[in-house]
């Protein structure tokens, strides 16, 4: 919810006229959102909008790269470890680090290496048609969710704008606002006097100018707020300042995410034998390895046996087999395999993660748009647009306040200075506290809202100026 911050409205009395508390506390609420929203909007609107697109590109991926992702169903799988030679003999100066097994019929198999033309932080996946082992392409994957050229461009573009670690300050500038915009306009709207309460939940019949505009405004923004203030915190909780708060908080809560043991007992030796699948690049396993087939059967017997990842052994560590259904119920157990002898030494099962563990993998999913699938992601693109609508409307309210008769540059103003002033004592010392643990808490927050006031009070000053000299 957005932006809308008149000083006066004839057309439907704001307050509900119940309480002093609400009275009082309102012009400074409206004050803050006006200046939110005018502020942060652009930021919010440049996410809303890339955020719809990477929403899109899920489905969008499926269609362009059809080729590589489906072939037609033939009689029998060959066996893994034939796959894996196959993507190496196309890839010959590629390092095989993981592999993505076709979890369901017409579906290649996905080898993932890295190789000297891959940046960091990405993998080269190679596709593999799992009845002949021929390659079906090549695409570039990043992320633990696969995504491949048009996903990745889509995130980072939502992320950072592809200005890298600088651009990644406006995302998080706009996930510390959104919150706060929205509660502060779902307070706004819900203290709004209205003659009957569909009006609440529904746009209003009838009107006209600002006030239709306002009551679109004000009943899409209560029903996506839910939604709004999820996304700004699971967004916070990888973010560069705030995430890492986040992340100490989490930690000292006995809630980070476990991760499966797969060091092997002595691990050090190099033993011998011969390579095992890590290709022979710096810390590959070596020594007798029972193969990827054996392995990923190994875990299919330890219950890990649905959409699996498997990632492939170095130096001291076994395999590591890892089931990524995302789909409700969830599917996210993980063993660690022995290459030598093909026994399980170490599970995990997510049952077993910490409340806040699964809490956080739940909102990073859902985020990502990955949990719970098609649904997941028509969730977010509606989201999206809401957002996108929400702020349209602000703008259109803003622009619409401006003078009548004067049609210069003047534009809508926010509510009078000095609302603070009118909050009783014991509500203002708990709401100034509070806001100065959050600034702490959530960095660009606090700077942001520091900004805000420095502004407000030059303005003032300035005012002042021009008042005493004019």
């Amino acid at each position: 919810m957005a932006i809308d911050a008149p000083a006066q409205n004839t057309e439907n009395p704001p307050e509900t006229g119940s309480g002093s508390t609400w009275s009082s506390l309102r012009p400074l609420i409206l004050r803050i959102h006006f200046y939110a929203g005018l502020l942060i909007a652009p930021l919010l609107l440049i996410a809303a909008a890339s955020g719809l697109l990477y929403a899109l590109s899920f489905q969008a991926e499926k269609i362009l790269y059809s080729h590589e992702l489906e072939v037609p169903v033939g009689d029998r799988a060959l066996p893994l470890g034939a796959q894996v030679e196959a993507a190496r003999k196309a890839r010959p100066e590629g390092t095989v680090t993981a592999v993505w097994p076709s979890n369901e019929d017409g579906a290649t198999t996905r080898v993932l290496m890295t190789t000297p033309d891959i940046e960091e932080g990405k993998s080269l996946a190679v596709f593999v048609d799992p009845y002949t082992a021929q390659v079906r392409g090549e695409l570039t994957s990043y992320g633990g969710s696969g995504a491949l050229p048009l996903r990745t461009w889509l995130d980072q573009l939502h992320r950072d704008l592809h200005l890298g670690d600088l651009g990644r300050n406006y995302s998080e500038m706009a996930a510390s606002w959104l919150w706060v915009v929205a509660l502060g306009g779902l307070l706004l709207w819900l203290g709004r006097r209205r003659m009957t309460k569909r009006a609440l939940f529904v746009p209003q019949r009838g009107a006209k100018g600002r006030r239709r505009t306002l009551s679109w405004h004000g009943s899409v923004g209560l029903w996506a707020v839910t939604g709004l203030v999820l996304l700004s915190a699971t967004g916070l909780t990888w973010s560069r300042y705030a995430g890492e708060n986040i992340g100490a908080v989490q930690d000292q809560l006995g809630g980070a995410t476990p991760t499966v043991s797969a060091t092997l007992e002595g691990a050090g030796g190099t033993g011998g034998g011969h390579e095992g699948h890590g290709g022979g690049h710096g810390g590959a396993h070596q020594g007798a390895d029972v193969g990827i087939d054996r392995a990923v059967a190994s875990a299919r017997a330890a219950g890990v046996d649905t959409k699996i990842t498997v990632t492939l052994p170095e130096e001291g560590n076994g395999y590591v087999v890892k089931e990524r259904d995302t789909q409700f119920p969830v599917h996210l157990d993980s063993v660690a395999v022995d290459p030598s002898n093909g026994k399980v030494i170490d599970e995990l099962r997510f049952a077993d993660y910490p409340l806040l563990a699964k809490l956080t993998r739940f909102g990073i999913d859902a985020h990502t748009g990955v949990f719970l699938g098609l649904a997941n992601q028509l969730a977010l693109a509606a989201l999206a647009l809401a957002l996108i609508l929400l702020i349209v409307w602000g703008y259109r309210m803003w622009w619409l306040r401006r003078p009548t008769k004067e049609r210069r540059l003047s534009v809508g103003r926010p509510m009078p200075r000095g609302a603070w002033r009118k909050v009783p004592l014991p509500a203002l010392l708990p709401i100034a506290a509070a806001t100065g643990l959050i600034g702490w808490f959530v960095p660009m927050l606090g700077v942001s809202l520091l900004l805000f006031l420095a502004l407000d009070i030059t303005l003032a000053a300035v005012t002042r100026f021009r008042g005493r000299t004019g």
